[in-house]
């Protein structure tokens, strides 16, 4: 597998969101980011930052994963924080990679529990297809190629720069 440039994928999430949104993101009347934890929390981070939005929120799918049972809730996970009202506002659910779109699903759950959105709009890093759910995101950093038996993961440094590595499938 060619290297993946995370920062690049990065970079163009930013742009399209800012092209969509302009100054209109995490105004009180206009759109506001949300990260699926635990990647998809430090890109909303990111964009947040870089994008000049105060605050931004973080959803944690793990009640409404449907390998609950088999999995079980992860001891890490931060639960959801959403520092904004869901009714009728328009979000931007942020994640890193989209493959099934399974946790997609979990998280707009987890988001209903809250509220009922005006509108729920997909943001990745990286789609790799292999979709078992009719999900697609609005804005794609980039299609990337990754062997079936093999995860993608998002790691970032203590600069705060993202990368991608690939580790074997769980499973």
């Amino acid at each position: 597998m060619s290297s993946i440039d995370a920062e690049a994928l990065y970079r163009s999430v930013l742009e399209q969101i800012r092209a969509a949104y302009g100054d209109q993101l995490g105004r009180a009347d206009g759109a506001v980011l949300a990260g699926i934890y635990s990647g998809g929390a430090w890109l909303a981070e990111r964009l947040a930052r870089d994008l000049g939005v105060a605050e931004w929120g973080v959803v944690n799918v793990a009640l409404h994963r449907d390998d609950y049972a088999k999995k079980g809730l992860h001891t890490q996970a931060s639960p959801t924080s959403l520092p904004f009202e869901v009714d009728d506002r328009r979000i931007v659910l942020v994640d890193d990679v989209l493959y099934t779109g399974r946790t997609v699903r979990a998280a707009i759950n987890e988001l209903y529990d809250y509220g009922r959105p005006a509108a729920i709009e997909l943001a990745v890093l990286a789609d790799r297809g292999g979709r078992e759910l009719p999900v697609a995101a609005r804005f794609v950093g980039g299609v990337v190629d990754v062997p079936a038996d093999a995860t993608l993961v998002l790691a970032h440094g203590d600069d705060g720069r993202f990368t991608f590595h690939t580790e074997p499938r769980q499973a």
